[in-house]
């Protein structure tokens, strides 16, 4: 396993065990050493874990404290789960694609007429990003709203609100989006096709396709951004050995 995948697989680890209670929220988590040890890796591959973790908003790492576990509040943000884009996506990824399924099968000429529409609002080079924004999250409710199940379209507004309203969800949505609307608007393209045909599978799939696309984005966003401040923190730990030695 190549160094950036096994930093992974140590975060699944910790998170597994917070999650069973060993580590509950506020608790400090067992130093490098001890980690690296009781997971069979190096400390720096602890470490990774654990700054893939902060940022993801499951950890904080206090300087010369620990690294302590985040208590996941549901009070912030209008009631609305503290949950990650990674947790978000997996839903979007099932849920969504029903709906897409579901709406192919009901779907009239002017409802296709109505997303057409919208696709042409995204891939307008003259629209403004809140705009183009915009017409992304109406192709989809309106999707949800043509699935004709007030559930199904209940849980993707609700959905929506998370990816809009809570700022971890939407800064990785950013960051990501940011720089593919060409992939992203030939993925709606595809998903329109299969609406236009009445074809729930190829709906589902193409509906799937999408967000297994920008999953693996954000994996590598946020391998990214990690990596990142791995090499800023390393600098600190360098500036900080001169500043004491006189080196």
């Amino acid at each position: 396993m190549s160094q950036s995948r096994l930093y992974q697989s140590v975060a699944a680890e910790i998170v597994a065990l917070i999650e069973k209670g060993e580590f509950p929220p506020g608790a400090r988590l067992p130093g490098e050493r001890a980690l690296a040890e009781r997971l069979g890796v190096s400390r720096v591959t602890v470490r990774e874990a654990e700054i893939a973790l902060e940022a993801q908003g499951l950890i904080t790492i206090k300087t010369g404290s620990g690294v302590y576990v985040k208590a996941r509040s549901t009070s912030a943000a209008g009631a609305l789960p503290d949950v990650s884009a990674f947790d978000l996506t997996a839903a979007r990824a099932v849920i969504e694609s029903e709906a897409a399924a579901m709406a192919a099968s009901r779907i009239t000429s002017e409802e296709i007429a109505t997303l057409e529409g919208l696709i042409a609002a995204m891939v307008d080079p003259t629209a403004s990003d809140d705009a183009t924004g915009e017409a992304d999250r109406q192709f989809h409710l309106a999707i949800a709203r043509i699935a004709g199940n007030p559930v199904v379209e209940h849980c993707i507004k609700l959905i929506w609100r998370m990816r809009n309203e809570l700022p971890r969800v939407k800064r990785v949505y950013a960051n990501v989006c940011h720089d593919d609307n060409d992939v992203r608007n030939d993925e709606h393209t595809a998903i329109l096709d299969a609406l236009r045909q009445r074809d729930p599978a190829a709906a589902r799939t193409a509906m799937r396709n999408h967000f297994q696309r920008l999953f693996e984005s954000m994996l590598e966003a946020t391998e990214s951004e990690a990596l990142a401040e791995i090499r800023r923190r390393t600098q600190q730990d360098r500036e900080r050995f001169k500043a004491a030695t006189g080196l």
